[in-house]
């Protein structure tokens, strides 16, 4: 197979194209088996957090309500109020009961601590102090300055043991759940703190044993509260090998930091309830262990399904490259070769064979291409002669080029042009030959060969057929018309030649081209009447008298269906009245005055279906209106008959159609209204919404709804604020905020002055209502 080959190509390419999807498909899977792993450790990484999130929670929600079950018990209250001896043993009693039961295997904590400074007594399990004789009194003292009343802190164990029992000690750390008291006094002398030793939240931590622990927790200030190294405890996140902290802050989770020289994948869970972060590390090495495994299969995989390619490609190839192979052999079998021609490749070799038998053909096709136009001239000639019979006209016509314009044509007229008087002094009379192929060009220049058949010479006659597929013999005979007066003026401008045309009647089957030929010719005729440069249709010459109304009132009539279209009645009536009037002062006979009235009622009817009213609306009836109209004989009943059959409800159905659209305008304001009530809304940014003028939203609206705009726009904020004010513990400055005022005062004012009280008075009466 030598390099150059296409066979050799074709392989190439196949190997190739199948190539691609083999790696795009590896590369893929790859990918997507890697990140689903990824996925699947980061989605179990990050249930594990909030499992661990909702148990600690769990814990410490119980231990909060507790707590606050034995700070707001008569005893307690009791007890803040005096100060406590030796001698206050039942006190003393109530108050270490109610503490012990706080302190169970549900709630962790290990010891409850009452402090009332005000009063200098300490309560902890081992037993009833004097604060200021307290080793660790300073440190408790600084719970009073936390800007919370109740708050969640790390502290160390040592402070709240007394100094027989601080062997005891095992864990050197505890988190603690501090309340200040009295809880309903501003003045804050006293404490209650839970503690909760840091082991007994240890177990609820799952790890591996890395440099870096699997899981941990920080408290708001990323200062580690639980860690499976305690002595990390208490000590900024830092010192665990995490250095940049604000990647624990962003909102994205699981992502990737160097932990002590390796990268890991972390995620983080954040709390709502005391703004503690959970969070756990994996290394990433051992995600993509999986992953690597993985993309060993996939190579080998890829490998084999590539060498299948490649086999596939050849086989292929091979029987793809059959037909050339055919080919090939029967050009050097039954073709001569190209003198001097070395072909590079196979194709060039076709191509070149290929390219002398079509310079062979298209010099056979343009001798039978001339022959055939003088064959159709001769045909069309004899059509126009009436030398064909009628039965074979339609079939010989058709089977030339003509068969698509023939059958889609339905209005047809023959156009018949003679050179009027030649120029002495430019012309001979032997150039008329040269000049009527001048105007033949002209023709076929002027005139698109879909509306028209070739133009042919008949005794010095141009000779054409011009047809249409539109059905309305008026339309087609008045373009007609003005196609011959272009036709005419362009012979005049270009070849200085004054020439006169004639027009047959419009017909529908080739069957009367012979006599629409001679009524052609027998329209130019005239010229021994009219003169030169005529234009002549032969209906003028078959239909006797003819009135051309150049006066009908196209203005008054063009102002009657506007007043239509604006329902308005009155101008209606009257420009009705003018425009009859304008057509009977015409002086016609009485049947031709039904030309201009059929005119009128054919506008009508035209503006009814433009305007999508369907015409049982306006005439129930099956009786014609023509035939209505054209039996009435005096002008009064006509005017009568016009304004009540289609004038009148016209502008009925005019109205109604306005009035909806108004009520659909201002449904479309109402609902911008409602959506966007707490933006600062204006008329004018709802006239663009809406693509409408602002002036005329604001008086469609005022006249739907009695209301402006910014009255409705008030009506409805105000409408908001009551109920937010009612349902809702939203502050009187957010709500004013929310409804656009800058001011709160502002909001009070207007709310005053619409409902006769503030807003505070009016949330205080619904509240107590």
């Amino acid at each position: 197979m030598r390099s150059g080959s296409f066979l050799y190509k074709l392989t190439i390419f196949g190997f190739l194209l199948s190539t691609l999807p083999v790696i795009f498909i590896g590369v893929f899977a790859y990918i997507t088996s890697s990140n689903e792993i990824e996925n699947r450790v980061h989605n179990g990484k990050m249930q594990l957090l909030m499992q661990t999130s909702a148990n600690v929670e769990q814990i410490l929600t119980t231990v909060n309500h507790t707590l606050n079950q034995v700070v707001n018990s008569t005893v307690m209250r009791k007890a803040m109020e005096q100060p406590l001896t030796v001698n206050d043993f039942m006190t003393y009693n109530d108050l270490s009961m109610e503490l012990r039961n706080m302190q169970s295997f549900d709630t962790r904590v290990e010891d409850v601590i009452l402090i009332n400074m005000e009063h200098n007594w300490m309560i902890k399990n081992s037993g009833l102090y004097r604060f200021d004789d307290y080793e660790y009194r300073d440190q408790l003292t600084e719970f009073l300055k936390l800007p919370e009343d109740t708050v969640w802190m790390l502290g160390q164990t040592k402070w709240y043991y007394s100094e027989e029992s601080a062997g005891n000690i095992g864990c050197p750390h505890t988190i603690s759940l501090v309340k200040k008291l009295p809880t309903t006094g501003l003045d804050k002398y006293a404490l209650a703190i839970a503690n909760i030793p840091t082991c007994t939240l240890s177990e609820f931590l799952q790890y591996e044993q890395e440099a870096f622990a699997d899981m941990m927790i920080l408290d708001d200030q990323n200062r580690i509260l639980l860690h499976p190294n305690e002595e990390l405890i208490g000590r900024p996140v830092e010192e665990a090998g995490l250095t940049d902290v604000s990647l624990l802050s962003r909102e994205s989770s699981p992502f990737t930091a160097v932990i002590g020289g390796k990268d890991y994948s972390i995620s983080v869970h954040g709390s709502a309830f005391n703004g503690w972060k959970y969070v756990s590390a994996v290394s990433v090495d051992s995600i993509m262990q999986e992953s690597r495994k993985i993309g060993m299969y996939t190579i080998y995989v890829c490998a084999l399904m590539l060498v299948l390619s490649l086999l596939i490609a050849w086989i292929g190839s091979r029987r793809m490259y059959t037909p050339i192979q055919k080919l090939l052999r029967q050009m050097k079998e039954s073709l001569p070769e190209i003198p001097g021609f070395k072909p590079v490749n196979e194709f060039q070799m076709i191509s070149e064979q290929v390219q002398h038998l079509f310079q062979s053909n298209s010099k056979l096709e343009s001798e039978v291409s001339r022959h055939l136009q003088q064959v159709q001239a001769f045909s069309l000639i004899q059509a126009y002669q009436g030398q064909i019979k009628p039965a074979e006209l339609t079939d010989r016509l058709l089977q030339y080029e003509y068969r698509p314009l023939l059958q889609s044509w339905r209005s047809m007229a023959v156009i018949t042009l003679q050179i009027d008087t030649l120029d002495p002094e430019r012309f001979e009379r032997n150039d008329i030959d040269l000049l009527l192929f001048a105007v033949q060009n002209v023709i076929e220049e002027l005139i698109e060969p879909k509306s028209r058949l070739a133009p042919v010479t008949v005794d010095q006659t141009l000779v054409t057929l011009l047809g249409s597929a539109d059905e309305d013999t008026r339309q087609f005979t008045d373009h007609v018309y003005e196609l011959t007066e272009h036709l005419q003026s362009n012979i005049q401008q270009y070849l200085h030649l004054q020439v006169s045309i004639g027009i047959s009647l419009p017909f529908h089957s080739l069957e009367h081209l012979p006599l629409a030929y001679r009524e052609g010719l027998e329209a130019l005729k005239q010229r021994i009447k009219l003169g030169e440069g005529i234009i002549i249709q032969y209906e003028k010459l078959n239909s006797g008298k003819h009135y051309l109304l150049l006066n009908y009132p196209n203005q008054t009539e063009a102002d009657l269906l506007d007043a239509i279209k604006l329902s308005d009645a009155d101008k209606s009536r009257e420009q009705l009245k003018q425009l009859l009037q304008a057509i009977f002062s015409m002086e016609l006979s009485p049947q031709d005055y039904q030309i201009p009235l059929a005119r009128l009622l054919n506008n009508l009817i035209i503006a009814v279906q433009e305007s999508g009213i369907g015409m049982s609306r306006i005439h129930e009836t099956n009786e014609s209106l023509y035939e209505e109209l054209f039996e009435l004989q005096i002008a009064h009943e006509i005017e009568e008959w016009f304004w009540r059959k289609l004038v009148e409800p016209l502008v009925r159905i005019f109205r109604d159609r306005q009035n909806e659209q108004y009520h659909n305008i201002s449904e479309k304001i109402i609902d911008l209204i409602q959506r966007k009530y707490d933006t600062d809304l204006t008329l004018e940014e709802c006239a663009a919404m809406l693509h409408y003028n602002a002036n005329y939203l604001s008086s469609v609206f005022r006249k739907e709804t009695n209301l402006s705009f910014s009255e409705y726009l008030t009506t409805y904020r105000f409408m908001m604020a009551k109920r937010w004010l009612a349902e809702t513990d939203m502050s009187i400055k957010d709500i004013a905020s929310r409804l656009q005022y800058n001011n709160p005062q502002n909001f009070i004012r207007s709310f005053r002055k619409l409902e006769g009280m503030t807003p505070g008075q009016f949330r205080s009466k619904h509240i107590g209502a």
